[in-house]
């Protein structure tokens, strides 16, 4: 019986098909091949009935090991961050946001009514001595009752949207007093009451105390943006680079000396001697360092170990699309490949990476996507490329050739979200810290038990350490 049905529905298709191929276009032909079509569909209809009724019927007798089977399927093929996770969304990806961390910064005396600026830069030189940046403290504020806004509306109410109620980077921009080298301060508010310029790099421990305050730095700090260590230095020098003052500093790892001095502060140019904001660092496993230079400037500038100069390259592109080599706009993050000797560079502006050999010599490049503006990248032990996206407040990963292999995050303030991640690190255990400016925080995040490893970001380089 059902070999007849399936035959007779299929000798219909075919004769409908049969009067297309005639070109017959009146209404009453087109009108009568509705109606065969809906005939031939009801046929089917029981066709398909008469077929899952007999598996209905004999579920009970295949149904545990047929389970099983699309169980592990699932597992084996599931895309979330815990394969064959049941519900959830994986919001955090293959983390957990660590709650209360840091403490607040009611941990110092005096600071009770202060907490954190914008957090440029955060860097892990271990689980428990984790590296904070920052522009200065900001008020504690607590967030408004809704409030009528009749001015612009007789239905708004204040705050307006769901972003954060404090964006922390309208606060001191730059070290209160100084000017820029176009004439912009910066600073708008009263020192004391709108913000203070202290603290502006501290060491957490694993707790998220402070345990560590190089306030003997904040006077030659104007706009601090990232931190970082030489991971081959064996003596782990802490290097900071200030994109207002033009300069990139390396410090003792105690913090009791400033070391050395990369530029003039307070000086921007675009020679030998000078940088005009730069941004982030990058070495080789000789610790030849690589400058992105940055802000004003469109270059990539190389020093060797000892930093003297050794070679520059590229210039002011055509922003958002440029896509030739070696142009730029806002050159912000850089990596090191150690292995290849490749150097990865964001041209945040165009929303790519370009790929360059050590000598600048372009070898290819990829977009990171429209929207998209990418901040920092990461390149850890297992080879592959990380970029924390601003636009898209998603942590993604590529491989070393530019293959999107994953990515993860939502924007908010909530904790796990993120709004405006500047800065990127991976302690010894896999806990993954983000810096963020816009919330106004750092974060440390730990695995999630089952989470697939391919998704967690790779320890860190640390050859000369351990």
């Amino acid at each position: 019986m059902l070999l007849l049905l399936f035959w007779y529905g299929c000798d219909q298709l075919k004769f409908i098909e049969g009067l297309r191929s005639l070109n017959r276009t009146s209404y009453q032909q087109l009108d009568w091949e509705g109606k065969m079509t809906k005939y031939l569909l009801v046929v089917v209809a029981a066709v398909a009935g008469l077929v899952g009724g007999y598996s209905i019927g004999d579920r009970e007798a295949v149904n545990t090991e047929v389970d099983e089977s699309a169980s592990m399927a699932v597992t084996e093929t599931s895309f979330s961050a815990i394969p064959g996770l049941i519900g959830g969304q994986d919001q955090t990806g293959p983390y957990e946001a660590v709650p209360d961390w840091p403490k607040p910064m009611s941990q110092l005396d005096g600071h009770e009514d202060w907490t954190w600026g914008a957090v440029q830069g955060i860097f892990a030189e271990s689980p428990d001595r984790v590296f904070v940046l920052m522009r200065g403290e900001l008020p504690v504020l607590e967030r408004p009752e809704q409030v009528p806004y009749p001015e612009v509306g007789p239905s708004i109410s204040f705050p307006v949207a769901a972003t954060p109620f404090r964006n922390a980077s309208v606060g001191p921009v730059t070290s209160p007093g100084n000017t820029g080298s176009d004439g912009w301060n910066g600073w708008q508010g009263t020192l004391g009451v709108d913000a203070r310029w202290e603290h502006c790099l501290i060491v957490v421990d694993a707790e998220g105390n402070i345990v560590e305050e190089w306030t003997q730095w904040d006077s030659i700090f104007r706009r601090p943006h990232s931190v970082a260590i030489n991971p081959y230095d064996p003596e782990k020098h802490v290097w900071v680079v200030d994109d207002r003052q033009h300069a990139v500093y390396k410090f003792s790892n105690d913090g009791k000396e400033l070391v050395q001095t990369l530029g003039i502060p307070g000086e921007p140019g675009i020679d030998e001697t000078h940088f005009n904001r730069p941004t982030f660092l990058a070495w080789l496993p000789d610790s030849t360092l690589f400058v992105a230079d940055g802000y004003a400037n469109s270059r990539v500038v190389k020093f060797d170990a000892d930093g003297n100069y050794l070679m520059t390259w590229g210039q002011k592109g055509n922003p958002p699309n440029d896509t030739r080599p070696g142009y730029f706009n806002a050159v912000h993050g850089v990596q090191v490949d150690p292995a290849t000797r490749k150097v990865y560079v964001t041209d945040r502006i165009n929303r790519r990476v370009q790929v360059f050999d050590e000598n600048g010599e372009f070898l290819h490049q990829f977009s990171t996507g429209n929207p998209s503006v990418p901040q920092v990248l990461y390149f850890g032990v297992d080879g592959n490329l990380w970029v924390a996206d601003n636009s898209t407040s998603k942590i993604i990963k590529f491989d070393a050739e530019g293959h999107y292999l994953y990515s993860w995050g939502s924007q908010g303030q909530w904790a796990g979200a993120m709004w405006n991640v500047h800065g990127m690190s991976v302690d010894q255990e896999g806990n993954l810290y983000l810096a963020e400016v816009n919330n106004g925080r750092p974060q440390k995040f730990v695995p999630r038990d089952g989470a697939n490893p391919d998704f967690i970001t790779s320890l860190p380089l640390r050859s000369a350490w351990e």
